[in-house]
């Protein structure tokens, strides 16, 4: 099996994360890995806000969990047992994890493609860190992290361009040291179609 391939079989949601921030060079190649996504039309218009501020991403997790009313997990119906999501346990308060590092990623307001766009960027950049030993977790609804004053306070200074809201975190960050790696969940049969 081709190492692409390895890394796509391999990675998992990581919500535990170590406080060591993640070197410069291996966020470089995740960033490329984002600018190189496909995107509609060929636009490259998704912008990376890259945080790594422990009070800006803090504060800004916790205003998301606020903010956020997910419907909680039950005994059948949750998102993961051996990483909790803020669904799963109410209470976890940031909705970052303690992440090192929060990529928001913005996009047009009037563009139909803008969460699409997001999304494969998301994907590229998870692969990335993957395969840099780093971890990482898609956290959606980004814009409800900016929905109070001081979230609007960072926008500005930010420079986020008004026509332009915020799809969605990236978290990244080290696994938590002596945590399992997240085994992978039964693949569902039946769900390929072929004619």
């Amino acid at each position: 099996m081709n190492e692409t391939m390895q890394t796509i079989l391999h990675r998992r949601s990581i919500r535990r994360f170590d406080e060591k921030q993640i070197e410069e060079d291996a966020l470089q190649e995740i960033l490329q890995a984002g600018l190189y996504a496909p995107s509609a039309g060929g636009r490259q218009s998704v912008l990376f806000a890259v945080c790594q501020t422990k009070e800006i991403n803090e504060r800004l997790g916790k205003i998301k969990r606020a903010n956020s009313s997910p419907r909680m997990a039950t005994a059948s119906n949750y998102v993961s047992r051996e990483q909790p999501s803020i669904a799963d346990d109410p209470k976890l308060k940031n909705a970052f994890y303690d992440a090192p590092t929060v990529i928001t990623l913005f996009a047009p307001k009037n563009f139909l493609f803008s969460p699409e766009d997001c999304a494969l960027a998301a994907g590229n950049m998870m692969l990335a860190a993957d395969s840099l030993g780093i971890g990482s977790c898609y956290i959606g609804q980004g814009w409800t992290a900016f929905a109070d004053p001081y979230g609007q306070e960072v926008l500005k200074k930010w420079e986020i361009p008004v026509d332009h809201y915020a799809v969605m975190q990236l978290l990244l960050g080290y696994p938590r040291e002596g945590d399992p790696h997240p085994a992978p969940k039964q693949r569902k049969e039946g769900r390929i179609l072929r004619f």
